[in-house]
Formats: structure tokens, sequence, C-alpha cells
């Protein structure tokens, strides 16, 4: 089994230096809902599956906490480069690098290069035997993607993609979908863990279901944001600025004047809070 022993000295081994040197990579106006922080919720979430593997005495296979920490920390930087779907590739060439400056020896990291190059294949065809490397980083990875956190990263990537902001309810709804149900799939012995996801993953429906019944008849690009729609207007306009969420949440002045965005900001505030750079 993982002990909590060698999840802290991976962490105590590996994890400054992969913020120190992911910073000096990924230029957080570029895409920021898949900046640094990003990185270290899914590392946290990662930490928490195999927690809930050990309490439910299930060994993952061969898993290694420092292939797991580095894969974690740098399974989306290659979206620096290109946020599409070739970014995975380019993670494992990044990673190589940061292997390479850090004396770290690639053949022990085997399994994280590879879980980089394809952890977002999010119709799950490469198929994890057990709970390996692999599967940990991408139901990791999937958590992240609900709650009002995962409005913010959904909203921003999709609109980078050039998808029209009036279909975003639906291609989110069928895609977080998908990544619920593996998480199901994959940990549904954990009671604890499904309620809690659970309640993140409806925060997200509701959102995007209310999204969808004010986007019917709702003019984006206008100057005066509301709603729903107006949350997603927020994000069009920050990515057309080159702003970065943390820039969007200083100026509350933008949203103040509306209920549900000002409501929709303040809790994604909270959401983020335990996990800020800063």
């Amino acid at each position: 089994m993982i002990q909590g022993s060698l999840i802290n000295s991976a962490e105590d081994q590996l994890r400054q230096i992969l913020e120190e040197y992911f910073v000096t990579v990924y230029d957080t106006e570029f895409l920021s809902s898949h900046g640094l922080d990003h990185h270290r919720r899914v590392w946290f979430n990662a930490r928490e599956l195999l927690t809930s593997l050990d309490e439910n005495h299930i060994s993952p296979k061969a898993l290694n906490p420092c292939e797991l920490i580095v894969a974690c920390y740098l399974h989306d930087i290659g979206m620096a480069v290109d946020h599409g779907i070739k970014h995975g590739r380019l993670s494992r060439e990044i990673c190589i690098r940061f292997l390479s400056y850090y004396h770290l020896n690639e053949s022990e990291f085997s399994q994280a290069l590879s879980a980089i190059e394809f952890h977002d294949d999010k119709e799950y065809r490469t198929k994890s035997a057990g709970y390996d490397l692999l599967k940990i980083l991408s139901v990791a990875d999937d958590l992240d993607a609900f709650g009002l956190t995962g409005v913010f990263r959904y909203a921003e990537i999709y609109l980078a993609r050039g998808i029209n902001p009036a279909e975003l309810g639906r291609r989110v709804i069928d895609n977080a979908r998908i990544r619920f149900e593996n998480f199901t799939a994959s940990f549904a012995f954990s009671e604890k863990l499904i309620q809690k996801q659970s309640r993140r993953y409806n925060d997200l429906l509701t959102f995007f279901n209310k999204f969808n019944e004010e986007a019917e008849s709702y003019l984006f690009g206008g100057e005066n944001p509301a709603g729903y729609c107006g949350v997603i207007d927020i994000f069009i306009s920050m990515i057309h600025e080159k702003k970065s969420l943390k820039e969007i949440l200083n100026r509350k002045e933008q949203f103040a004047g509306d209920d549900v965005m000002n409501t929709f900001f303040n809790r994604l505030s909270m959401e983020l809070l335990p996990y800020s750079i800063e």
C-alpha cells in the first residue's frame, strides 16, 4: 500500500522544485485556468485518492509517489505552447527537460511520462489495469473539472479553442458526464468520495443548466453582462484582454450589481483560496 510517509517524502523531495520549474515555463496570462494552481489541486486530489485506496485496503499497481507528483505537476504544462490536443505530448517533452535539468533519471519516470502524454483521453481508450498511475492522474484531473472551479476551467479552455459561447453548456455537460461516470466507476467503493464529488458535479450541472436556459435569448458581448451568461461573458472579456483570473476577481465592480454573478465569483474565490499561489 501507499503509506502517508511515502507521499510526504515525495512532496519533500519534489514539490518545491516542480513549482519553481513550472513558473519558469508557464505564463499564467496564456491560460490561467491550467496554471500552477490547477496542477497543485490535481496533486491534492491524487493524494486524496491514494488515501481512499489505503483506507479501503486497495493497493495501487506499482505506483511510485515520486512519479505521481511529477505527473500531477506537469501534465498540462504543454498548454504553455499549445492548448489543443497536442498538449499531452508537449507536456511530456517539457517533463523530460525538467528531469534532465534536475539530474533525475528519465528511466525511473517512464510511467509518469506515459501518463502525462495520454492523461487527456477523456474517451478512456487507454485502459488502465487496476489503479495505476495513469488512472490516478486521470481521475485526479477530472475532479478538478467539477464545482465552480470546473465552470471556470471549462469556460476558458473551450472558449480559447473557439467554441461558440451559446454551445458551451451542452458541450460541458456532455464532457463532464463522461468524467463523472469514469470517477464513480473507478471509486465506487468510497461513499465519502462519491458524496463529496457528487455535490461538486451537481454545482457544475446546475450552473450550466441555468446557463443553457438564459443562452437561448442572451446576446453575448453586450455592455452589461448579467446572470449565468454574464459570468461567461466575463471570461470572454478576460481572454480577449489577456487577463488572469486573479485580475478579474480583483475587479469586483464588474459584477457587484448582479446577484448571480456576485455570488458566483465570491464562491469561486472561496473554492480557489486553499490552493492559491499567494
